[in-house]
């Protein structure tokens, strides 16, 4: 029997709202859902990925009745977000499961960002996480239910050259999240992180097309994962009630950052300085 077998009975007929839900991560979480039986709201800005991302969750929906349902809306603006949420938790109660997959990167040199782009980024992937929580948390805390789910990164605990105006986002992810940990404790709310590593994504597509090289030398032969198999470990996490949600890999890195930083440092220079190297360009 698969986890997808075991946890149908957890899941099914619970309401779900996933923001960033259109591609990618958020879409293989929100058809893995689907195949639980849950009734899903999914926010996003492209109506028309939306659009495609609703028919194949219909196509895995369990249960004939099962509600799939779309909204577009930018989850950074609290103005226009917080009537679509407030409309549905009128009908449905207070969502079983917020996931919030909201964001994006540009890696670039440093000398090379402006100040936009680093708002840009918090805008995107702090904000983008933070306006649904704010909207969803109360009614939680008043029906005493829910569970948060937050999408930060590898750079959410590990930052190395390239990721100036990114990876500060996804710290800031990590410190929302352990606050939130705490203070939700006594209502019954369990929070979850989860920390991917490169993904094959369409936002991946973009954020290489800026890169640095010496980026590809420092992650070195890492396994591009599928958005698929994260979104697997994703959901086994949250039906788990993990607060850190890690694959092999990134977990080891997470323990050693923790534990010995000067080590992981010590690599990270290591190979800064070779492929600094490779490129024709010194390094004291």
């Amino acid at each position: 029997m698969g986890y997808l077998d075991r946890n149908v009975k957890k899941v099914k007929g619970k309401s779900i709202i996933i923001c960033g839900g259109s591609k990618g991560i958020g879409k293989e979480t929100a058809k893995l859902f689907a195949k639980l039986g849950a009734n899903i709201l999914i926010i996003a800005r492209n109506l028309d990925a939306l659009e495609e991302t609703k028919e194949e969750c219909l196509q895995n929906a369990i249960v004939e009745d099962q509600e799939i349902e779309i909204q577009s809306c930018d989850c950074t603006d609290f103005d226009s977000l917080h009537p679509i949420i407030e409309n549905y938790i009128s009908k449905n109660g207070a969502p079983d499961f917020l996931i919030n997959v909201v964001g994006y990167a540009h890696a670039q040199y440093v000398e090379k960002l402006s100040i936009t782009d680093f708002k840009k980024n918090f805008e995107t992937n702090y904000y983008g996480q933070l306006v649904p929580t704010m909207i969803v948390i109360p009614h939680m805390m008043k029906e005493k239910k829910g569970q948060i789910a937050f999408v930060s990164s590898v750079m959410g605990y590990m930052g190395f050259l390239g990721f100036a105006s990114y990876s500060p986002s996804k710290f800031a992810l990590v410190g929302l999240a352990e606050c939130l940990r705490n203070e939700l404790k006594p209502y019954n709310i369990p929070i979850s992180v989860l920390y991917p590593s490169d993904t094959d994504t369409p936002g991946l597509k973009i954020e290489n097309s800026t890169k640095p090289h010496e980026c590809s030398v420092i992650s070195g032969n890492a396994k591009l994962l599928q958005p698929d198999e994260v979104a697997k470990f994703f959901v086994k996490g949250i039906l788990k009630k993990k607060f850190n949600i890690m694959n092999g890999e990134v977990k080891l890195y997470w323990w050693i950052k923790r534990i010995a930083p000067r080590l992981v440092f010590s690599f990270i220079d290591a190979d800064l300085k070779k492929a600094r190297k490779e490129m024709g360009k010194s390094i004291k």
